[in-house]
């Protein structure tokens, strides 16, 4: 395998880079797919051209022109790419969306955007734009068939097929297309997943996707023909870039689901070197590794976690001796002298805790893992800890999907541990909020980015880009952070998820929230309190493991409903939340919860999780603001 590829020609659009690697690499896999029997199929970079350019033909002959907005409502798959490509070989711009979306929300992007043509995954899918009052020209049906009295329908495969007998004669028409594109032009508009209110339409242009190849390669050593597996949502700008990345590397693409039997056969079927999750997924795998440990002899269970323990002062050590713990001032890190002997004695321990303890966790990531990358939200400073103890190197990336979605991500060797180094020619500030002053290292203020990842602005809203984009260039992310002396940055919080009790004091509820759903006994959490005395807590409790509990313990129960209302659970929960979140965990007094509702149902994508599964504050909060006004009463 060589290393990556860099542009001796000028790529400045998405089409031209994908061109550029099947002229340089046509034979390396860009895609593995798996066919009806489960087995990955691999499909070539020269094939994957030749797909999208076939494709660019019949998207013309349907009468998709430069600069239309053609709707793309799919999940991931192989096939997202192609249609992709082909509207961007094109100059059309793609507006994509799940299927776990809303009627609403579909109704509201496909009317907002003006979109005369659209892609969609499935019959499913068609029936709930068929719902809506959408107008279509055409619509693609990626899979399945259908007589839908309300569109015009054509299936992907009857298009292709269209396309691929033009192909041969008409080539250089598509290669004059695709060189018609500028780096600025609009590549796509991604809806927002709406927390609150409507969903605004972001603008993002080629370069705003190109720009940050170069930088993400400086996250470790990829190489050509390594793998990507791809579990995640693409319509949802975090995986669409790591896709993108995997072109820009010439490295394959292997589509994946992100439930857990699923997720680890095909890990186990195709060996991936990497692998990009939202905290959600990591928190997921690591409660799954918990959990197959109560099954082992006590001896083996105390002997994992004593490694762990082990492990994590070693790379604490470790990061220290290399003077990779993070500092808010010009001062030496003097540190690094009285880290060695521990490191040095510590290291031959962490060895053997890694063959003996580790070997069986490691292996489910296969072979061939390298590491895995955390964006879409917040990762837990334990979680991270907790990876990397195990030898199993998760790197923390952040960014919006105003910023195309990159602005800072760790890398394999060097990262300062904590924090996120922005891209190259990424500049960051940390502002008071309020006053808008500029913060120095150390303190806690809204983080500010400007480069050429950021947005061309809101579709067809200038006063929200306005509110966002300073007259500077610099894009207000919403998010609380702390800069490093050297430049790296934290996330602690966001500006409009602040708690402000009675008493005036600010609370950032993500980092309590994050500590209370490392209990194996807490599904999910959401912490309340604005304007009251103290803090509050919603409470999804993991039925499965509180099931487990009550066995164990020969404490009776008739169905899993009464669960929630049994005095034994109650005080566990409560156990719990008083050992994650008290001073000795790092909370200050007025952070603890002195008082929790527990919730039947968990949370669901759609409803109080957003589709990238990021919880929906204010909606949870009316949903369930009876609960909480009892929960204070009592």
């Amino acid at each position: 395998m060589s290393s990556v590829k860099k542009e001796s020609n000028i790529v400045d659009t998405m089409p031209k880079l994908l061109l550029d690697r099947a002229e340089n690499g046509g034979s390396f896999v860009a895609q593995f797919a798996k066919n009806e029997n489960g087995k990955f199929l691999p499909i070539t970079y020269s094939e994957l051209l030749d797909k999208a350019m076939a494709l660019s033909l019949a998207f013309r002959d349907l009468g998709i022109k430069r600069g239309d907005k053609v709707l793309l409502f799919s999940d991931n798959r192989k096939e997202w790419l192609e249609c992709d490509f082909g509207l961007l070989m094109i100059g059309a711009i793609d507006v994509p969306r799940g299927r776990d979306s809303m009627e609403k929300e579909l109704e509201y992007i496909g009317i907002r955007s003006g979109a005369e043509f659209a892609i969609i995954e499935n019959e499913a899918l068609l029936e709930k734009v068929a719902s809506t009052d959408i107008k279509l020209k055409k619509v693609v049906l990626m899979e399945g068939s259908s007589s839908s009295s309300s569109f015009d329908v054509i299936s992907l495969a009857d298009l292709r097929d269209r396309g691929m007998e033009k192909l041969s004669s008409e080539r250089s028409w598509v290669l004059g297309e695709i060189a018609k594109g500028k780096k600025d032009d609009t590549a796509t508009i991604i809806f927002t997943s709406g927390t609150t209110g409507n969903p605004k339409g972001v603008v993002l242009t080629h370069d705003n996707f190109l720009s940050q190849m170069e930088g993400i390669s400086l996250s470790a050593e990829f190489k050509r023909g390594e793998i990507w597996l791809s579990v995640l949502p693409v319509w949802h700008v975090f995986e669409r870039i790591l896709q993108y990345f995997a072109i820009y590397s010439t490295e394959s693409i292997a589509y994946s689901k992100p439930i857990g039997k699923i997720m680890l056969t095909d890990i186990a079927r195709i060996n991936p070197h990497y692998m990009s999750s939202v905290p959600r997924i990591w928190e997921t795998i690591k409660a799954g590794v918990d959990q197959s440990l109560k099954s082992k002899k006590p001896i083996v269970r105390k002997m994992f976690y004593f490694f762990l323990s082990l492990g994590k002062k070693y790379r604490h050590y470790e990061q220290s001796y290399k003077g990779l713990l993070p500092r808010f001032d010009g001062s030496l890190r003097i540190s690094r002298f009285f880290s060695f002997f521990p490191y040095i004695l510590l290291k031959p321990l962490n060895a053997l805790g890694s063959k003996l303890a580790f070997s069986q966790v490691k292996g489910k990531l296969g072979k061939n893992y390298i590491g895995g990358i955390s964006g879409g939200g917040s990762l837990s400073r334990e979680i991270e800890e907790y990876f990397n103890a195990l030898g199993l190197r998760l790197l923390n990336g952040y960014g919006l999907t105003e910023s195309a979605p990159v602005i800072g991500a760790q890398r394999l060797v060097g990262t300062v541990k904590g924090f996120i180094p922005p891209l190259p020619g990424t500049e960051l500030r940390v502002i008071d909020p309020e006053s808008g002053k500029i913060l120095p290292p150390g303190e806690k203020g809204e983080l500010l980015a400007r480069g050429r990842q950021i947005m061309a602005g809101y579709f067809d809203d200038e006063e929200k880009t306005k509110a966002v984009i300073d007259s500077e260039g610099f894009l207000h992310t919403g998010d609380l952070a702390v800069l490093s002396y050297d430049g790296e940055f934290s996330i602690v919080g966001r500006c409009k998820d602040t708690i402000v009790l009675f008493g005036g004091e600010n609370v950032e509820p993500s980092p309590i929230e994050s500590a209370l759903i490392l209990s194996p006994y807490i599904e999910a959490a959401l912490v309340v309190g604005q304007d009251r005395k103290a803090l509050g807590a919603l409470i999804v409790p993991d039925s499965k493991n509180i099931e487990l509990y009550l066995k164990e313990n020969k404490i009776p129960y008739m169905t899993k409903s009464e669960i929630c209302n049994m005095d034994e659970v109650k005080n566990l929960i409560n156990c719990e939340i008083a050992k994650r979140v008290s001073k000795e965990s790092g909370f200050r007094g007025f952070e603890q919860i002195t008082r929790f509702a527990l919730l039947e149902k968990s949370f669901e994508v759609g409803k109080e999780l957003s589709a990238k599964q990021e919880v929906k504050r204010n909606y949870i909060a009316d949903l369930y603001k009876d609960k909480i006004d009892q929960m204070y009463q009592n």
